[in-house]
């Protein structure tokens, strides 16, 4: 991995797939479509592969300015120690090249695919895939235990683990990742519940900050808070765990709901947990509200949250396997 490398155009995943990328246009190309096909599953698992072990180790661009941000804003003595100690980390992974919390994660993508995306029907297998070459090259840590069996794969795949969360985009040939590292601590927090009707908005509000107030100390703050809200508790947990894929300082794309966002936000920072939970000016970096319309005689909601080591990470490949490495400007895979 170089960083700060400057990216002309599409980065490309090696300079002789220059070439043999060519072959997938011209009909007299000497490679049969089994072959061509192999070549692209080949190029996009060793991508997602260095991409998995890469956003565990660096944290994006977003993130990074939110904790200095928040740094900055500190007064008491402890906090900065706090915020110190996590600088302190990130440096210490990036020398080392290793992950900047023991605790990687079950790993999870959230695909946003085009129709026409050359791999899509291999697209599962590939991540699978990717995941094991990740785990064994970063290293990561195995953290995917089957349920009932209780063992450990030692490779971070299981039963339906990786999580893919499928979106299909019609008339595109690109793929989009959104990739996720849930921790044990950043997961604790979770929690989805379904309202009854008279308890509204208000009651939504007060979920959330019982569920920061008791729980969110685990989840090492300061928080990112993705919420959800809609008519079913399952829908309302994806979306709660989509939101946190979104940008921090991101807005909802209601104005209504923006501003929700904001009064919450406000609300827990007034709280004072603090990073670490240890007391302190601001105890959340955001919270990203997603919603989705509800029936009329329920309201569900949804709390996930993501830790101050936020290991979310997005990238755009093309069908040619290109790629755009969209939350780590100037990383180069």
């Amino acid at each position: 991995m170089k960083e700060g490398a400057a990216m002309t155009g599409k980065a490309r995943i090696s300079g002789t797939f220059r070439t043999r990328r060519n072959h997938l246009h011209f009909p007299d190309s000497p490679e049969t479509p089994l072959m061509q096909k192999e070549e692209l599953k080949e190029q996009f698992t060793d991508l997602m592969s260095k991409f998995t072990a890469y956003f565990g180790k660096h944290l994006a661009d977003d993130v990074m300015e939110s904790l200095k941000s928040l740094r900055a804003k500190q007064t008491s003595e402890i906090s900065k120690i706090i915020y110190d100690a996590m600088f302190d980390d990130m440096a210490l992974a990036k020398d080392r090249n290793v992950p900047m919390c023991q605790d990687t994660g079950v790993i999870q993508y959230f695909v946003k695919c085009g129709a026409k995306f050359p791999l899509l029907g291999e697209l599962e297998e590939c991540l699978r895939e990717a995941t094991k070459r990740a785990t064994k090259e970063a290293p990561l840590r195995h953290n995917a235990v089957e349920i009932f069996d209780e063992k450990n794969s030692g490779n971070n795949t299981g039963k339906r683990i990786p999580w893919i969360d499928w979106q299909i985009v019609p008339d595109s040939d690109d793929v989009e990742i959104y990739a996720y590292m849930a921790g044990g601590g950043c997961s604790l927090p979770g929690a989805a519940k379904v309202l009854m009707p008279l308890e509204g908005y208000e009651g939504v509000v007060k979920f959330v900050f019982d569920i920061i107030c008791d729980r969110g100390i685990n989840a090492c703050p300061p928080l990112l808070v993705g919420v959800g809200i809609a008519g079913s508790v399952d829908v309302a947990a994806t979306l709660s765990k989509r939101a946190l894929m979104r940008p921090v300082g991101s807005k909802n794309e209601n104005p209504v709901g923006a501003e929700f966002e904001k009064l919450i936000a406000d609300g827990l920072n007034e709280i004072n947990i603090g990073p670490g939970g240890l007391t302190g000016t601001d105890s959340v970096m955001g919270v990203n509200v997603e919603q989705a319309a509800r029936h009329p005689s329920c309201i569900a909601v949804a709390v996930n949250v993501g830790c101050w080591a936020h290991r979310r990470a997005l990238i755009r490949v093309h069908s040619d396997m290109s790629y755009e490495f969209l939350s780590h400007k100037g990383a180069v895979l």
